[in-house]
């Protein structure tokens, strides 16, 4: 049975208690203080003989105000509970004295470490990471270290220590947790893709797009290399997402590198890291890379034709063998990344000039996606409008707006060289700038407009139907051939054999 005892505190007043009990046989196994408490826990009381023993503390011992029956102790409590929230945490977790010698270590350190949990204990952080420069740093300097590499279990972990300061202000000892690349690859992607949709997000209802999402669902259950084409704003990050979404790498983390939007050297680090000391102004420890960071889930490379000769040798050899090295390392590391890829360039004829290594575009073009620009879907661009027109009022936090007939007779008439990106530029800044509730033409600020809607009405030099027809034709062909650079593919696309389209490629001179 398990006692809790309040009492007015005096000196020996613990004592007499335990006398009391001890007069009477019990055997005591465990007593916390706690003025003006005092619990006990003796095994031999039974439920009979519990009400002359509440009698006989109250009676016999000066101070005490009330006994009562308890569930369990408090200490007993607080590490059940310290145990279950230690077992929760899946980074690993270990507290460590002064000396830097583990005192407390949850299932995931021990897992990490590969030794049981008793083995762990006593343990000191130069036996458990290998490293005795840092350990005595850590030491010597309180735990008031920045953020290390260590290497754990073979394992390479990035360690944040917590100091534990004594009332008197020294230091008893700290608490470390190591966190695995992938595990910070998780949280991050999290954070930055939180509201990344599914295929649900690409919107339209255009023939184009009811095929790109058939296809995208098809390839994105396929663990393989996807190359995504398409003009810049067609929504390429967004078919990605979508991709990764529908994949079973879905649960793990999505990262995207813009490959035109860095110079090499930080291209390579971000994309790679680095190892401790590699450059100055670095982190002491290192810093992983995002192909660390995603490991087990998908690393989109945005303008993947922008990427150098080489980070393209680089990209070349962990697409070979799934293994690479951080700047300035020795160490090999594996990854099991899947790679999506996009460009709006043509990267056969970067091959030809030499700027794009075709090795590497065998390894990157294994599935293919064309996404197919805002011109070639007109029927999606009043859907599109219409939700960016909502989003656009939330976010200005503005009352509801509408398009006037002219203003949709606009959007229509727009070539969208932009594409989406545009289009949704343009109604937004059309939102902010007018508080008016119909939003007309004029508002929209499209100076593509109207020289693109209206065909000309005069004959323009045609001399017959056969020469307009010919005129057409070439002009649709050479806008398409280069987001379908193969003749099957051009003619998949316009519902013909490949044949007929290589035909009328030689006809019109068109390189193919």
């Amino acid at each position: 049975m398990r006692l809790k005892i309040t009492f007015i505190d005096r000196v020996g007043i613990a004592q007499q208690i335990l006398a009391v009990l001890a007069a009477r046989g019990l055997d005591v196994v465990a007593v916390e203080v706690d003025p003006p408490h005092i619990y006990l826990e003796a095994p031999g009381l039974l439920a009979k003989a519990w009400p002359a023993l509440r009698k006989a503390l109250l009676a016999e011992v000066p101070g005490v105000q009330q006994v009562q029956e308890l569930q369990m102790l408090p200490g007993a409590r607080r590490r059940l509970y310290l145990d279950a929230l230690l077992s929760s945490l899946a980074d690993p977790v270990l507290a460590v004295d002064a000396q830097g010698s583990v005192v407390v270590a949850n299932p995931a350190a021990a897992q990490a470490s590969g030794l049981e949990l008793p083995a762990l204990q006593g343990l000191s952080l130069q036996q458990l990471t290998g490293d005795a420069q840092l350990a005595q740093s850590l030491v010597d300097h309180g735990y008031k270290l920045p953020v290390a590499e260590v290497q754990v279990g073979g394992q390479a972990f990035l360690m944040e220590t917590v100091a534990l300061h004594e009332p008197g202000g020294g230091v008893a000892g700290a608490v470390l947790t190591l966190h695995a690349p992938q595990r910070l690859g998780e949280r991050l992607s999290a954070l930055q893709n939180y509201s990344a949709g599914g295929f649900e997000t690409l919107l339209g209802r255009s023939a184009a797009i009811r095929q790109l999402k058939q296809r995208a669902a098809r390839m994105a259950s396929v663990d393989a290399p996807l190359l995504i084409r398409g003009e810049t704003g067609t929504g390429k990050e967004l078919v990605a997402h979508a991709c990764h979404a529908g994949s079973r790498r879905q649960a793990q983390p999505f990262f995207a590198l813009n490959c035109a939007a860095l110079p090499e050297s930080l291209a390579e680090s971000e994309l790679f890291g680095y190892a401790p000391g590699a450059f100055t102004g670095g982190l002491r420890g290192g810093r992983p890379g995002i192909l660390e960071l995603a490991d087990g889930g998908t690393l989109f490379l945005d303008e993947i034709g922008e990427m150098s000769l080489y980070l393209q040798a680089k990209l070349l050899r962990f697409l070979n063998d799934g293994s690479f090295r951080r700047v300035g390392g020795d160490r090999e590391i594996r990854a099991d990344v899947r790679l999506i890829s996009a460009t709006h360039r043509h990267l056969e004829d970067m091959v030809a000039a030499g700027s794009f290594r075709q090795d590497l575009l065998f390894r990157i073009d294994v599935l293919q996606l064309a996404v197919p620009p805002l011109r070639e879907r007109t029927e999606d661009i009043l859907v599109l409008a219409q939700v960016f027109l909502e989003r656009a009022c939330t976010q200005a936090g503005r009352p509801p707006a509408r398009l006037s007939r002219a203003a949709t007779q606009a959007l229509l008439g727009n070539p969208w060289h932009g594409n989406v990106r545009q289009l949704q530029n343009v109604i937004f800044r059309a939102v902010t700038m007018t508080d008016a509730a119909v939003i007309d033409a004029g508002d929209l600020e499209l100076a593509d407009a109207a020289t693109a809607a209206p065909p000309p009405t005069d004959d323009d030099g045609v001399t017959s139907l056969d020469d307009a027809v010919s005129r057409y034709e070439r002009a649709l062909l050479q806008r398409l051939w280069p987001q379908y650079p193969s003749t099957r593919r051009l003619a998949e696309r316009l519902g013909t054999s490949h044949s007929a389209i290589a035909q009328r490629l030689r006809r019109y001179g068109i390189p193919g």
